[in-house]
């Protein structure tokens, strides 16, 4: 996914008051269903059509290609799962039948089920408002696709960084840094169910010292990659404790080390979600929206400039981490709103377009941020009394989903 992600005003509110029913929910060949062909290969993903009336759609997806795939129909934040039909084998046909209100969509398909997808184009849906209200196992399912998905696109992301990496081409590494660990991000919470996964891919050196454990993962290819800035921040008297041996430009050998490691890290990660026996419950989904807010705002996180202390691409993360937060609460958002939350709802849709109009300002995925330690303390302090302000009804995301 690249900038188009920061989505305006508009296309959120068309995301959030469209009741969302992951494929699952709607028997294939419902009656009274509108049928469009979609034509898929290996480089592309035709839609018959652009638009669609609301109610039962079911798309009928030709696999022309030579490698499995998949078909989604995404929200407008190019995020949000709403439909997906996977395992399409080659010459074969599968269908997806979703019931959507009125708003803006985008389809897609990834052959090979790998990477960022191919053929993304819009998809408007016109009509009456749908009322109902799904299934609690379809929202999991439905989050739990979207997490999948994240992490089919980590693997190449943080493959071709460090391959980078590993090659010496410190520039082109310094630029995919902030761009691999963009999924990463989105989906922190689900990742630290997983053992030691997260600390081997993620922890920062003061978190890796305190719990002993090895420095690997992002942080330590980070700290290679800006290694003056590392001496430099090392040798302030707050953090002058912490060892100084590791502060020395790492071997080709070494490289290697630290990111086969690293990929190896990120190829488990996606083994685990893709595994038959994952799931998560709505207490996951919702305290992990909050738990990606909260990383934004932890002493060592984003908004305070310690994530990425070297290479000062916390933006990025920012950004990625409210993502996912916004994601995971669109995810359940028809359940709070049955459940008699609408207000929270329309506050939190409000709350969201806020965060991420402001986070716009600073840049974008494919334009790049600015450097974080250019943004002084008044604007930092604005980034926080937006998060704050989002934080708060997040807090109240799982009573209003789950009940107390």
């Amino acid at each position: 996914m690249t900038s188009s992600n920061l989505r305006n005003a508009a296309g959120v509110a068309a995301l959030s008051a469209t009741a969302l029913l992951l494929a699952g929910c709607v028997p294939n060949g419902a009656p009274n269903a509108t049928s469009i062909a979609v034509t898929a290969n290996d480089e592309g993903c035709e839609v018959a059509n652009a638009t669609g009336t609301s109610g039962t759609l079911t798309f009928t997806v030709q696999n022309d290609g030579t490698k499995v795939t998949e078909f989604y129909l995404l929200g407008s934040n190019k995020l949000t799962i709403v439909g997906e039909v996977e395992n399409i084998a080659p010459g074969t046909s599968r269908d997806l039948t979703v019931q959507v209100g009125p708003g803006e969509y985008f389809t897609a398909c990834k052959p090979g089920m790998i990477g960022a997808g191919v053929g993304h184009a819009a998809f408007t849906v016109s009509g009456d408002a749908v009322a109902t209200t799904p299934e609690e196992d379809a929202v999991v399912a439905q989050y739990v696709a979207y997490v999948k998905t994240q992490t089919e696109e980590l693997v190449p992301r943080v493959g071709e960084f460090v391959a980078a990496y590993k090659a010496g081409n410190d520039d082109e590494a310094r630029a995919l840094f902030p761009i691999a660990r963009i999924n990463y991000e989105r989906i922190e919470p689900t990742a630290e169910q997983f053992g030691d996964l997260d600390p081997k891919i993620d922890y920062r050196k003061p978190g890796a010292i305190e719990e002993g454990l090895p420095f690997t993962g992002f942080h330590r290819i980070e700290q290679d990659l800006w290694l003056d800035r590392a001496i430099e921040n090392y040798s302030q008297p707050e953090k002058n404790h912490y060892p100084k041996d590791d502060l020395v430009a790492l071997t080709p050998e070494e490289r290697a080390t630290i990111g086969d490691q690293l990929v190896a890290d990120i190829s488990e990660l996606n083994d685990k979600v893709k595994s038959p026996d994952f799931t998560l419950t709505l207490a996951d989904i919702t305290e992990g929206a909050k738990g990606l807010l909260d990383e934004v705002a932890a002493p060592d996180g984003k908004l305070p400039g310690e994530e990425n202390e070297f290479a000062h691409t916390d933006l990025y993360d920012f950004t990625a981490n409210v993502e996912g937060a916004q994601v995971a609460f669109d995810t359940v958002r028809a359940l709070l709103v049955a459940n008699g939350g609408a207000e929270l709802a329309t506050e939190l849709d409000a709350r969201f377009v806020d965060m991420l109009d402001t986070l716009a300002g600073y840049g974008s995925y494919d334009a790049g941020f600015v450097s974080y330690d250019t943004v002084d303390a008044t604007k930092r302090n604005e980034l926080a009394a937006k998060l704050t302000a989002l934080s708060e009804p997040m807090s109240r995301l799982t009573a209003g989903v789950v009940g107390s």
